[in-house]
C-alpha cells in the first residue's frame, strides 16, 4: 500500500532534495505539492516546486500556490542561505508545467476530506502557514490526518535564524503553535537531527558520480548551499534539512527520538519562535510530538543517493 502524502514546501535546495527523494520512491504517492512563502517569496517557491517536478520527469504532479505571508507576521526570507532564486547554483530553466488554479490551502482541506480518514500524511518542509490555515478554516480536517512529519525547530542545537529559533518556526510561530496544538500525530525533524546529515565532499561527489542530470544538479545545489553553513559553523558540509522528512517515511529505523511535549514561544521578542521540547520530562504537559534526536547519517545518504539514481 503506497503512503499518500502532500508535500508543503518553500524550495530551497534542501527542499528540492526532499521532493526528488519522494518522487523517486515508489512507496509514496505524492498527491500534490503546496508552496508557501519562506526561504524565498511565494512567486519563487511555486516556480521552484514546478522546476523540481520537471527535473524529476514528473510534470504530472499537481503544484498549488498557498499562503504568501505568515498568519500575522511580516514575512522573513532566507536569500542569504539559498540565493536570490532559492535554487541558486546550477542554471535552471523556467518551468513549462502549469500551476494549479486552486489555492494550496483549499487543496489540503479538500484532499483531507475526500481521502479516507488517517490515510494522508502532511510533509511540511517550510513555515507551517498553509497547514495552520487549513486547520483554522476547517477544524474537522486535523483529526483526519494520518501524520504530520515536519522539518522545523531545534532543542539542543537552539537556533539558526536567531539565537533561540529555527527558521521555519520563527517565520510563522503562530502557525507552528496551531499545528502543535492540533491533536494530529506530529513527528518533528529539528536541527538536532539535520545538523548530523552533512554534505561531505564524498557525499556530494556521490551525487555527481550518478552521471545523470539529477545527479549533476543536486551536486551543484549542494556545492552552493554548503558555503553558508561551512562558514557559519566551521563544519565540513551543510545540513540537508528537509530530506530527513521523506527519509523518515521510507526508513524510520534510521532515526531515534522520544515522545514529549513541544510548545512554541509566540509572546517573547527575545525567544520568539523557540521550540520548547520537554526532552527530559520535567513538566506534566502531555506529550504531543515525537521529537527526533539522532540519525544514522551514512544510512540516510545511502538511501538518498540510491533513490536519486532512479531519476
Amino acid at each position: 500500500m503506497r503512503r499518500k502524502i502532500i508535500i508543503d514546501t518553500d524550495p530551497g535546495q534542501d527542499d528540492a532534495f526532499a521532493i526528488l527523494l519522494a518522487l523517486a520512491s515508489p512507496e509514496l504517492e505524492v498527491l500534490g505539492l503546496t508552496a508557501v512563502a519562506g526561504n524565498v517569496p511565494l512567486a519563487l517557491t511555486e516556480r521552484n516546486a514546478r522546476i523540481i517536478c520537471e527535473l524529476a520527469g514528473r510534470p504530472d504532479i499537481r503544484v498549488f500556490a498557498g499562503c504568501d505571508k505568515p498568519l500575522s507576521r511580516v514575512l522573513v526570507t532566507a536569500e542569504h542561505v539559498h540565493g536570490k532564486t532559492g535554487l541558486d547554483g546550477p542554471a535552471m530553466v523556467e518551468p513549462t508545467m502549469p500551476l494549479e488554479a486552486q489555492h494550496g490551502v483549499d487543496f489540503i482541506i479538500e484532499t483531507l476530506r475526500r481521502e479516507p480518514a488517517h490515510t494522508v500524511t502532511l510533509c511540511p518542509l517550510g513555515p507551517l502557514t498553509n497547514i495552520a490555515e487549513a486547520f483554522r478554516r476547517a477544524p474537522d480536517v486535523a483529526g483526519r490526518v494520518q501524520q504530520i512529519v515536519l522539518m522545523g525547530g531545534a532543542y539542543f542545537e537552539v537556533g539558526n535564524i536567531t539565537p533561540a529559533a529555527e527558521f521555519n518556526i520563527y517565520v510563522d510561530p503562530e502557525a507552528a503553535d496551531i499545528v502543535m496544538k492540533s491533536g494530529a500525530p506530529v513527528v518533528v525533524m529539528p536541527l538536532d537531527v539535520t545538523h548530523k546529515v552533512l554534505t561531505t565532499r564524498a557525499r556530494v561527489e556521490g551525487f555527481r558520480a550518478l552521471g545523470t542530470e539529477v545527479g549533476r544538479v543536486c551536486a551543484e545545489w549542494a556545492d552552493f548551499f554548503e558555503r553558508f553553513d561551512m562558514e557559519k559553523y566551521g563544519s565540513e558540509g551543510a545540513p540537508l534539512h528537509d530530506p530527513t522528512v521523506i527519509a523518515y517515511l521510507l526508513q524510520p529505523g534510521l532515526f531515534k527520538g522520544r515522545h514529549c511535549n513541544v510548545e512554541i514561544e509566540v509572546q517573547s521578542d527575545l525567544t520568539r519562535g523557540m521550540t520548547v521540547a520537554d526532552w527530559w520530562g520535567v513538566t506534566d504537559r502531555p506529550a504531543n510530538a515525537l521529537f527526533i534526536g539522532s540519525v544514522d547519517a551514512d544510512g540516510f545518504f545511502a538511501l538518498l543517493t540510491e533513490r536519486l539514481a532512479r531519476l
